[in-house]
């Protein structure tokens, strides 16, 4: 006589185009997922706001209701699905699930990135699963491996495009020549940018993956507000064009460092060699360099985003969670214990491209080598070109400290040779290498 097959109830919460993605490939996949999990996935049902607007097919309307709370803590629900986005009310949702003994799979960076260190501890505190793979890169498996396949390795660095938007939109620039608001306008009309795009372009996407990133990656707690965050915004044709005359491109990086003083986490935008892998990911995928001590360097690439991608994503954590429920146990924990200082952002390393426009008159090149020169910033390469009466200083310099690059700047803008410091942009990367 065959044993009947387990039955695992699902509460959805949120059905955008995420949810939607989810909740039909539930549907669709729901006999492979049972053999593959050892019980069935029934989608229980699908909290929304407005359980009467318009609906994707794939979604069972029957499943809709409007209280999240009441179906996040319903007796019979054994995993709860979040992808409504935001804080609140998502963070009182899945703290009251976890709560009432349900395990939970979230897509929702920004939360993770402020609340992670507490919604870590109540799935603890109650026994049950926490896991959010689809909170970063979207499709591409990169938290589990940092959080269990390296977890026997020191991971030393992370490195990537953790945005499609913002690389869809720089990759324009850099191919078609376009300026920022003609590239952001494109991505609006292809669907790559929200009618708001301020998270993305401004860097908080970013800056919220690389809290997550960060922590996962050293072993310490790291919030949203600890990331130095710079966006896009102030990236101009001009400084395309001089990164292609340096051979580079520019990129919004993540940047997640350890060193023997702490750890230091970055978002900017940053010119990279063109022979550097990241320069050849191109429109909204995404890439993350892993560098550990004895795995040495890794890479991901794929889909960093969309509704299906992500909800891949989901789903692969859902089965995972299932497992555990089935056995009764609980997956790998992250952990904070190496409690590592966050760096300010004045103490970091990196190399600079500084475009300076001064008078052209004997003289000048001198004194602005001598500014960088008092605050121990060194020149490794220096090119004028003459505009009229005025000229253009490219300077780039060799690694120095944020802080330092910030006093230069500050003297260069007292001097009056100088018309004016037009941009100051980060370098990344050696030739060939991460």
């Amino acid at each position: 006589m065959t044993e009947e097959i387990k039955t695992l109830k699902v509460a959805l919460l949120g059905c955008g185009s995420v949810g939607t993605q989810v909740a039909r490939l539930l549907t669709e996949q729901g006999d492979d997922l049972a053999v593959r999990i050892g019980a069935r996935l029934e989608l229980a049902g699908i909290a929304v706001r407005r359980p009467q607007a318009p609906r994707d097919p794939a979604v069972d309307r029957s499943l809709l209701t409007a209280d999240a709370m009441e179906l996040a803590t319903r007796p019979d629900i054994d995993i709860v699905v979040e992808v409504i986005g935001g804080i609140e009310p998502a963070r009182s949702l899945l703290l009251s699930a976890m709560k009432a003994g349900k395990s939970v799979v979230t897509a929702n960076k920004a939360l993770l990135a402020e609340d992670g260190a507490e919604l870590h501890g109540a799935a603890r505190e109650h026994g049950v699963d926490l896991y959010y793979e689809a909170a970063v890169a979207g499709a591409i498996p990169l938290l589990r491996p940092l959080r269990e396949s390296l977890a026997g390795d020191t991971v030393r660095r992370v490195l990537g495009i953790v945005n499609g938007t913002t690389n869809y939109i720089l990759d324009r620039m850099d191919t078609s020549g376009a300026g920022f608001a003609e590239a952001l306008e494109e991505a609006q009309s292809m669907g790559y940018a929200e009618a708001d795009p301020t998270a993305d372009v401004e860097g908080f996407d970013a800056a919220a993956k690389a809290a997550i990133l960060a922590g996962l990656a050293f072993h310490t707690a790291v919030v949203a507000a600890d990331v130095h965050r710079e966006g896009i915004t102030g990236v101009t044709t001009a400084d395309m064009s001089s990164a292609r005359a340096l051979g580079c491109v520019v990129k919004l990086l993540a940047i997640c460092d350890r060193t023997a003083d702490g750890v230091s986490v970055r978002v900017h935008p940053a010119m990279i060699p063109r022979s550097h892998p990241l320069a050849a990911v191109g429109g909204a995928y995404n890439a993350v360099f892993v560098e550990a001590e004895s795995a040495g360097r890794l890479m991901f690439y794929g889909a960093g985003a969309g509704g299906t991608p992500t909800a891949s994503a989901v789903l692969g954590d859902l089965v995972a969670v299932a497992r555990n429920r089935l056995a009764g146990t609980r997956g790998p924990d992250a952990t904070t214990y190496a409690g590592l200082p966050v760096m300010p952002m004045g103490e970091t390393l990196t190399r600079y491209h500084v475009s300076i426009d001064v008078a052209d008159r004997p003289g000048v090149l001198a004194r602005v080598a001598d500014a960088f020169a008092r605050h121990d910033v060194s020149i490794r390469a220096a090119r004028q070109e003459a505009r009229g009466d005025d000229a253009q200083l490219i300077i780039v310099s060799h690694q120095a400290r944020d802080a330092a690059l910030a006093a230069t700047v500050s003297e260069l803008e007292s001097l009056d040779a100088v018309r004016a410091v037009a941009s100051v942009m980060r370098v990344e990367g050696e030739e060939g290498s991460p």
